[in-house]
């Protein structure tokens, strides 16, 4: 048995965390604490508590048990009926009350992880409360995590810096899971505010360095309005590496089907574009590896058990 750590946030690690469970390794996923939009952030501001969303979905990734089914269901139901409950989801709620309950975020996502019968192991990648902040190319600055990800600003325009404000200490278990980690995964996910949140807690660039676990980055699908607009492979690598305090990749792992015309077209009018696997992608790794990682239906998406069979290739 492996010990997997996948660093992230959001959708895109919920995607690897869904594949990876159904293998026989120890799975640790280290989540960002730094959103401030949405349910999240309605919780984190009314409470005080670090925001839930990017946890329970995690947790639910990792679920099982007799009711997985329901208990699944259940962390994710959102209310949709008016009331001060209108847009929050069932787990962030439970998450957020179970904290007021032991007092501590750490206990609470335990507590949930017990409930919910998972395969693996759900950390926070600090305890402490802080904002993200960008520098954009023009030399202003956008603030909180929600601005970040829904620009009102000019999409286009890049991000020059990255930083939490104040600064925090990662969770020392989470730096102690990177340490002692067999394999470190990054990605995918929204890179300046899922995935590079991380790094930037005190500690985690260190443990990555200090740690023998192989790094594989996971490049994403398509570039992003308001974070990587215009990006390519090669950039994408280029600024985890930057954070992460990395010289090199020991994989990347990358998109290399083509996409169908249908579903691009709709992205595109949300100025989502595939990523372009340029060929300065092998300076920033050991290895390229290039699989067919996606499907569609409605949207386009990471193919969980594509990318949970690379990394357990890696792994084993």
């Amino acid at each position: 048995m492996k010990r997997i750590v996948v660093i992230g946030g959001g959708t895109g690690t919920f995607t690897v965390l869904r594949g990876l469970r159904n293998y026989p390794h120890h799975i640790t996923a280290i989540v960002t604490m730094f959103d401030s939009g949405g349910s999240s952030g309605v919780l984190r501001d009314e409470h005080g508590v670090l925001p839930p969303g990017d946890v329970r979905r995690c947790l639910v990734a990792l679920s099982g048990g007799e009711r997985e089914e329901t208990l699944r269901k259940l962390f994710n139901y959102r209310f949709s009926t008016g009331g001060s409950l209108k847009g929050h989801s069932f787990g962030n709620i439970l998450l957020t009350a179970l904290t007021e309950l032991f007092g501590s975020e750490d206990v609470a996502i335990n507590e949930a992880a017990s409930i919910l019968n998972i395969n693996g192991t759900v950390l926070p990648v600090s305890l402490e409360k802080s904002h993200l902040s960008v520098k954009l190319e023009d030399g202003s600055v956008v603030k909180r995590e929600t601005n970040i990800d829904i620009p009102k600003h000019d999409g286009s325009l890049r991000i020059e810096e990255v930083y939490l404000e104040p600064t925090v200490k990662a969770f020392p278990e989470a730096l102690r899971a990177i340490e002692e980690a067999d394999v470190v995964v990054l990605g995918p996910g929204d890179l300046y505010t899922s995935v590079i949140p991380n790094l930037l807690a005190k500690g985690v660039p260190e443990a990555l360095q200090k740690g023998k676990a192989k790094k594989v980055c996971i490049l994403n699908l398509f570039t992003k309005w308001g974070e990587t607009h215009g990006y390519n492979a090669s950039q994408f690598a280029k600024e985890l590496l930057r954070y992460s305090y990395l010289k090199q990749f020991d994989h990347i792992v990358c998109n290399k089907e083509n996409m169908p015309e249908r579903i691009l077209k709709k992205y595109a009018a949300e100025k989502k574009f595939p990523i372009e696997v340029d060929e300065h992608i092998t300076t920033y790794a050991k290895e390229v590896i290039r699989k067919d990682l996606f499907r569609a239906d409605y949207f386009l998406r990471h193919d969980s058990d594509a990318i949970a069979q690379i990394i357990d290739s890696i792994a084993t």
